[in-house]
């Protein structure tokens, strides 16, 4: 095990400051015994993501799960992204032939399973030694899209050769030379959309992590980054007009993570996105921003009608604080045609490698399944803004 030294003040980039935090240094402290990771049998006795979270946590290091489960400043933004879903409650519809469910749907013209994508988080060997492996082996089973981290610590080419429908995550870097080559290997591995984050051009307030080292295992490392951190360092000088070039060396489809306005979301369709992700990073940026669910609606009414560059009518998903599968419903109802789940999946991971992801994700698909059902449709295109209205008691808690 390392310990990671407390990040500076002004750390060189959203993914290498995550791996600036998960290296660290040789530590002498020994090695606490921790919980086995569950069996199947264990597994199958668990009923909801709340579930997995405890049994992460006294699975992984106190730090390291600090660091998993953090925010920016005092994590009112991260919050939010779940307080929001409390803000709107079902009006189902009954007497309809439910007989027939089919939660699949297609995200850029690809069908997966489920309107759930795995969202784009760094290191997953953080939370179990087989880390992002595991999470592209319960992609597959799943048969939904797994968005990988440029902070993966698990190469490209080894997720391609698991075979999960898989897109890349890019951050931007000041050496475009570094940039071009995570393309061009995400390219060559078979990775079919690229997911551009715009939303970390400077690095959020983020206290825990300033405030505690962290202990991590050794191979919890960022291999798709240069050993040396040093001179990585995000781009801050982006601008709409910048995507010119990055759309000249990546003949993928473009994502763009972290647009929570409409007049942005006008802006990224003109410039050639072919979809959006509404997004705050979980809350680790800008504490005080608006929560994703709140910001989707006004995204997916700006954007309603144009297309992206690939031709398709420009699609619209969204991640922060999704949790049951009445939040995905929640989520297609006000606008979004598929969510991506974050955290959850460490905590999956951290509890039973990927049959622990599976089991999770098992129990989302049942909960949307039932869900959607229950309010009268029998695919998610059938899911519309009529099926959901404002909470007149949004602060009562969940059950």
């Amino acid at each position: 095990m390392t310990t990671g030294a407390v990040p500076s003040v002004e750390p060189p980039g959203a993914a290498a400051h995550a791996i600036e935090v998960a290296r660290g240094q040789p530590t002498g402290d020994g090695v606490v015994a921790r919980p086995p990771y569950l069996g199947r049998e264990e597994l199958d006795a668990l009923f909801s993501v709340e579930e997995f979270e405890p049994l992460a946590a006294a699975r992984m290091h106190p730090t390291t799960y600090q660091y998993i489960r953090g925010w920016a400043g005092t994590g009112w933004t991260a919050a939010e992204n779940m307080r929001a879903f409390q803000r709107w409650v079902f009006r189902p519809r009954f007497m309809r032939d439910v007989t027939h469910l089919d939660t699949s749907t297609t995200v850029l013209g690809e069908t997966v399973a489920a309107p759930i994508l795995f969202a784009p988080t760094s290191v997953h060997k953080l939370a179990h030694p087989h880390g992002e492996a595991a999470t592209a082996g319960a992609a597959r089973a799943l048969d939904i899209v797994q968005v990988l981290s440029t902070g993966s610590s698990t190469s490209l080419e080894d997720i391609a050769g698991i075979g999960p429908k898989r897109w890349f995550q890019l951050y931007w870097y000041t050496d475009r030379g570094l940039t071009r080559e995570l393309v061009e290997r995400a390219v060559a591995a078979g990775f079919t959309a690229l997911v551009l984050t715009v939303d970390a051009p400077v690095i959020g307030w983020r206290e825990t992590e300033r405030r505690t080292a962290m202990v991590k295992p050794d191979d919890a490392t960022a291999v798709l980054l240069p050993e040396d951190l040093s001179g990585v360092a995000q781009a801050t000088d982006l601008t709409w007009e910048s995507l010119e070039w990055l759309r000249s060396v990546s003949p993928l489809p473009l994502v763009l993570k972290g647009i929570g306005r409409s007049d942005d979301a006008r802006l990224a369709a003109a410039h050639g996105a072919d979809a959006l992700i509404v997004s705050n990073h979980g809350g680790r940026q800008l504490d005080g921003g608006i929560a994703t669910l709140d910001a989707l609606p006004g995204v997916a009414a700006a954007v309603e009608g144009l297309h992206g560059a690939g031709g398709r009518p420009l699609e619209v998903y969204m991640d922060g604080g999704v949790r049951r599968g009445t939040d995905v419903v929640k989520a297609l109802a006000l606008g979004a045609r598929a969510v991506l789940i974050g955290r959850p999946v460490q905590w999956g991971l951290a509890t039973g490698g990927e049959a622990g992801v599976l089991r999770m994700l098992e129990l989302i698909f049942g909960e949307f399944r039932s869900a959607m059902g229950l309010c009268g449709a029998t695919r998610p295109s059938e899911i519309t803004r009529a099926m959901v209205t404002r909470n007149p008691e949004p602060t009562a808690p969940r059950v």
